[in-house]
């Protein structure tokens, strides 16, 4: 008899083509342990390797991480430079390994906000992966839906204005063909680690039909144990998108 935790994630029917997740507990996790906040950042840098394995050994087509939202920005300069520093030295460092994964890396944000030095060298991870095959790899960085769909709604506006589309066109298809996340699928699995009960100004539009899984494991915790829960808890959902139980069936 096979054991639960014998099964590995592809065994599981049903899988989330896209999983988007919010990491989050990472300075609550080094504060519960003494540490300096940064130290739970770099911990952190450890799940996102591990989970980003995990995915792709899946078959999962895109992960999508809540990296660092633009309300970031108000954090105490130190953090700031310090995360910013830590997130570019690791995605450099497993850049070799994303490519020899056949992982493709790409970035949604305003990256117009980011030190110019950091935002050329993750430019140049990103074309050096673009090349991938398999998961796609998309770090949300500098980035909040807000930001996000107040820029589509400027672009989508500028092309009515130039008479290169009536308002009268304008549908879900428009607004999403406008966004950072446009060619992607919606996500089907929404993540939230450290139990807050939020999304955070995450992806408003695309989760809208988002199936959600919050656990109050800090994101330097989460195992790949527990990310197989998560996708569990999915495929053992029925996905109605409005419709009633009976008209799925």
């Amino acid at each position: 008899m096979i054991e639960k935790n014998d099964i590995s994630i592809n065994q599981i029917s049903n899988l989330p083509s896209h999983v988007a997740i919010i990491m989050d507990g990472n300075g609550r996790w080094a504060q519960a342990r003494g540490l300096d906040r940064s130290e739970g950042h770099a911990e952190g840098v450890k799940t996102v390797r591990r989970i980003t394995e995990a995915a792709s050994r899946a078959g999962i087509d895109y992960l999508t991480l809540y990296t660092f939202s633009t309300e970031n920005w108000n954090r105490p300069k130190a953090e700031v430079d310090a995360l910013m520093h830590l997130i570019v030295i690791a995605i450099e460092r497993e850049t070799p390994d994303l490519i020899k994964n056949n992982v493709r890396l790409t970035m949604i944000g305003d990256s117009s906000r980011m030190p110019e030095e950091a935002r050329k060298r993750l430019e140049k991870c990103i074309e050096d992966t673009s090349h991938g095959t398999g998961l796609t790899l998309v770090l949300a960085i500098s980035y909040s839906s807000r930001w996000e769909i107040v820029e589509a709604s400027r672009r989508i506006a500028e092309k009515v204005a130039n008479g290169e589309m009536s308002a009268d066109e304008i549908d879900d298809r428009t607004v999403s063909e406008h966004l950072s996340t446009a060619g992607m699928p919606d996500p089907d699995l929404l993540i939230r680690t450290g139990g807050d009960l939020r999304i955070s100004n995450f992806l408003l539009w695309q989760i809208a039909y988002s199936e959600i899984y919050i656990t109050p494991t800090y994101w330097p915790d989460f195992s790949e144990a527990d990310f197989k829960d998560a996708i569990e808890s999915y495929a053992g959902r029925q996905r109605r998108f409005g419709l009633t139980g009976e008209q799925i069936k």
